[in-house]
């Protein structure tokens, strides 16, 4: 119920609704576990700025252009297995920045054929990994859920010239794979197909009948990040132009090494830069650790991400109307037709939420002495009681 208020009321300064604010997402090893901290350290929100309308329909239209129409042959038969909620997943978006885009993809035949050897090559050649196999299993990690689905979908081509039905999954886990090609295996038999998840909902391409080699290459889409120091002459005057530098160059660093990522737009001692990322995942891993990393150091910073310069700028000048009171860094990115924005607020605005979230007992006993006090001084003629409680209550919230 809290949480609800408190959402609610950052939400009202924000002018956005608050998704949420910090994380319960449970971490499993050290790299989860650094973001996690972070993000409830600088009690980071969720923004919705424009809510995306989640359906199936409007999730099968964006597979299609996801893995382009041209890999996705015509006599296919569209499943949802459990429906998608009609609300953006906090955690399974935070789960993505995390991981990273790679997925596993399941594949297991239905006949006596040995192409089990054919569909590893084939795998490898498409810069998969093979992980385990056996004679009629294959579990490989692929580059991203929409190369794992264009390549089962040729496997599953080659299986039916072949006579033989090939069940394929992708999970993000190699043991997500494989119960989500159980359940879909219960639901729809012994039917060529490719189960995967999308926006929280369970779903399937099956293919009852043959198709022809599809003659559709790799779809790959530019994914801009523009990041630019919010107030950088005020920044140059307090701590100097090299300070500048040496954050900007920490985060061109970050984004080349770690988020291999391609600069394409940066003048050293400049206050703004572009880059275009292999992924989504990777642009937001990379806007938030410049952050935080800003932060650290004194900055703000607001970024945006696009499928073009010009969108990802324009995402970023989003940023300057989402503040409390004073500018914030903020992250702004578009997902499914919606647009979010994670909101890293200022170190005093989160002074406010520590206190609103962790000192619960505090607030009601202030309340509780000023409404005491208030209402004596008004019952004797001292109404200056309850501004000097409200004073004193302030002080003591500052000291405690």
């Amino acid at each position: 119920m809290l949480d609800f208020i408190y959402k609610g009321l950052f939400g009202f300064f924000l002018k956005n609704k608050v998704l949420s604010i910090g994380t319960k997402y449970y971490p499993t090893n050290a790299l989860e576990r650094e973001y996690v901290e972070m993000i409830n350290f600088t009690q980071t929100m969720l923004l919705e700025i424009e809510k995306a309308h989640i359906t199936t329909d409007r999730i099968f239209e964006n597979l299609i252009n996801e893995v382009g129409k041209e890999n996705i042959p015509e006599n296919r038969r569209f499943i949802e297995l459990k429906p998608a909620e009609n609300k953006v997943d906090e955690y399974a978006l935070l789960s993505n920045i995390v991981m990273g885009n790679d997925r596993y993809l399941y594949l297991e035949i239905f006949g006596q054929k040995k192409i089990i050897p054919e569909f590893a090559d084939i795998i490898k050649k498409e810069k998969g990994i093979i992980i385990e196999q056996s004679s009629k299993e294959i579990v490989a990690r692929m580059l991203s859920k929409n190369d794992a689905i264009r390549v089962a979908i040729e496997l599953i081509r080659i299986g039916s010239d072949k006579e033989t039905s090939v069940r394929t999954s992708v999970g993000m886990t190699g043991a997500a794979a494989i119960e989500r090609s159980i359940n879909l295996n219960k639901e729809i038999g012994e039917i060529s197909g490719v189960g995967f998840t999308k926006l929280g909902g369970e779903f399937a391409i099956v293919f009852p009948s043959k198709f022809s080699k599809l003659k559709g290459e790799p779809a790959y889409y530019d994914n801009y990040l523009f990041i630019d120091v919010i107030d950088s002459t005020h920044f140059i005057d307090k701590r100097g132009r090299d300070a500048l530098v040496e954050i900007m160059n920490d985060i061109k660093s970050f984004i080349e090494k770690e988020c291999k990522g391609k600069i394409e737009g940066y003048r050293e001692g400049g206050d703004d830069l572009i880059a275009n990322l292999p992924t989504k995942d990777d642009a937001l891993r990379a806007a938030i650790d410049s952050s935080w990393h800003a932060l650290n150091n004194g900055a703000k910073i607001r970024s945006g991400i696009g499928k073009s310069r010009r969108e990802a700028g324009e995402r970023a000048q989003l940023a300057d109307t989402i503040k409390i009171w004073n500018p914030s860094s903020v992250i702004v990115f578009d997902l499914a037709d919606g647009i979010y924005g994670y909101f890293i607020p200022s170190e005093f605005a989160r002074s406010v939420i520590e206190f609103l979230i962790y000192k619960k007992s505090v607030m009601f006993l202030i309340f509780f002495l000023v409404f005491i006090a208030t209402f004596i001084g008004w019952n004797i003629g001292y109404w200056q009681f309850g501004i000097v409680a409200i004073i004193l209550s302030v002080l003591y919230a500052i000291v405690t």
